[in-house]
Parts: structure tokens; C-alpha cells; sequence
């Protein structure tokens, strides 16, 4: 992709997602994501139903009539993104491919975050860490996660999210909000997954397409696994092979599912042909 083309699409992406989190998502991600605590704003006088705790006694007694101190929540935090670009994503038959979605997610919730004044930051993991870059504010700084998630060319093709959360563990000390987003075809990371969400709030962001859910009968067909790159023949007229997919599918979702509940974080799923606005609004409200 030359610069020009990247910079258009760059633009395009902001356009679009920077309307969401703008008229959208920036009061619901407000509401939903609380700052440290309170810090002290001001001193006014008293009003008929203020916390006597906290009247100010020095202020108080200087002018012989009672004043309240007002705190406001301390706002300023910091969003991990965590995006798988293994080859999986790059699956789709309707409305683009499943990365396509993963980065309008992605912006959507950053700029969401720079409307808080908070810092961002981006992982991306295939089965190693592919790029890292820290939080930071500012609408530049969303700009070049957006660039990143567009151009980015992993060098693996494979999966390995235990890998992805406890790196996440090593440089966020601090708690952070985090938004992992993938299809988690992925396996063995429940685990890793509850000691993690045990620091951070933890959100599982899962994007897949339809046509993942069943193989429908078309015969024998070519078919290549885009994380290990192996292809193989397929006679997806028999019931017995359709049937083991479905299952291992299923399989996979309920693990996901399972082991983002049981670890107490929270998850959403959407289709690349569905309307992620709807359902990131559906996750926050009901939080």
C-alpha cells in the first residue's frame, strides 16, 4: 500500500469512527469507565442536603458560616488495545474481512478514550508480539495505531493469546481498561486470562463471519488454513466432516465465552455483516 492510498484510508476510518465516539460512544465509554477516584475542585458554601463530612472547618471558621469542599473523579486513564493479526482475520465473505471490522472497533474505542483526555495504547499479537507501542494522548497518537492496524505486516500467521496477556501483564502495571479484539479461535488462555482481568478490566471483543459457524455441502473443495497456511481437500458433502467442524467451532465459542465468564470480564460478539455500533452501545449500557 503506498503512502497515499494508506493516508485515504487512514482519513476515511477516522471520518467514519471519529462520528461514533464523538455523538455516540464518548458519554457511554465516560459512564462506563470510572477514573481512580475523587480529587479535590473547589470550595463553595453550603447547601441544604451536603455531606456534612465534608464541610472545611478552616474555611468555615474564617468566615463564620459553613463551606463544603466538591470533588470531582479523577478522569485521566489508559486503554490497552490487544489485536490478534494472525491469519485468521483475514477471512471474510460479507462486508469486508474480519481485521477490517477489528480496526473500525479499534479507532472507534480510541477515539473514544482521547475524548476522555485518556492514553492509548496497542498490542499486536499473532503467536508473539508483533508491534508494541505505549499509551500515549492525543489524536496523532490515534492516527498512527490506525496507520499500524492498516499496513501492518505480522510476521507470523499463527495465535497465541496466553502469550499477548501476559506480556500485557509485564508493561501494564498500573490497572488499565483493556479491549482484547479477535475471532479466539484460539485455545488455552483462561488461565492467563482471569489472573490478568484480576488487575485490568478486561473486555473480549470477538468478530467472526457466518460462514465460519458451518461448512456448507459444495463437494469436495480446496481448502487452506490461513494460520498454518496448509491446504487440504475437503469432501464437504459428508454430514460426519461438517458435523466435527461445527463442533470444534462451537467448541471454540464456548470456551471464549466461558473463560471470559468465569474470569469476570466482559464480552461481545458481532458479525462482520452486523452492526457493531449496536452491540458495543447494548455492552456499555447494560455495564
Amino acid at each position: 500500500m503506498d503512502t497515499k492510498e494508506l493516508l485515504k484510508k487512514v482519513r476515511k476510518i477516522e471520518i467514519k469512527t471519529r462520528r461514533l465516539s464523538d455523538h455516540i460512544f464518548g458519554g457511554e465509554y465516560h459512564s462506563t469507565f470510572k477514573g481512580r477516584g475523587m480529587t479535590f475542585s473547589e470550595v463553595r458554601q453550603y447547601q441544604f442536603g451536603d455531606d456534612v463530612r465534608n464541610i472545611d472547618w478552616n474555611v468555615t471558621a474564617r468566615y463564620s458560616e459553613p463551606f463544603v469542599k466538591v470533588f470531582e473523579e479523577e478522569r485521566e486513564l489508559t486503554m490497552m488495545l490487544v489485536v490478534d493479526v494472525s491469519g485468521s482475520g483475514l477471512f471474510g465473505t460479507r462486508n469486508g474481512f474480519k481485521q477490517d471490522i477489528i480496526t473500525e472497533i479499534a479507532a472507534t474505542l480510541a477515539f473514544s478514550a482521547t475524548q476522555n483526555n485518556d492514553k492509548i495504547g496497542l498490542i499486536l499479537f499473532s503467536d508473539v508480539i508483533e508491534l508494541y507501542i505505549p499509551p500515549k494522548k492525543g489524536r496523532s497518537h490515534v492516527l498512527r495505531i490506525i496507520r499500524e492496524l492498516l499496513e501492518f505486516e505480522p510476521k507470523s500467521r499463527k495465535t497465541n493469546l496466553e502469550n499477548a496477556l501476559k506480556f500485557l501483564s509485564q508493561v501494564m502495571k498500573k490497572k488499565a481498561i483493556v479491549f482484547v479484539l479477535s475471532d479466539f479461535i484460539a485455545e488455552d488462555y483462561q488461565r492467563t486470562l482471569k489472573i490478568t482481568s484480576g488487575r485490568h478490566d478486561v473486555t473480549g471483543i470477538r468478530v467472526y463471519d457466518e460462514r465460519e459457524e458451518t461448512i456448507p455441502n459444495l463437494g469436495m473443495v480446496a481448502m487452506q488454513d490461513e494460520e498454518s497456511g496448509k491446504r487440504i481437500m475437503v469432501d464437504t458433502s459428508s454430514k460426519a466432516v461438517r458435523n466435527n467442524y461445527t463442533k470444534y467451532y462451537r467448541e471454540r465459542v464456548d470456551y471464549f465465552s466461558e473463560s471470559f465468564r468465569k474470569s469476570g470480564a466482559g464480552s461481545l460478539s458481532t458479525r462482520v455483516d452486523e452492526s457493531y455500533v449496536k452491540k458495543l452501545l447494548g455492552y456499555f449500557k447494560a455495564r
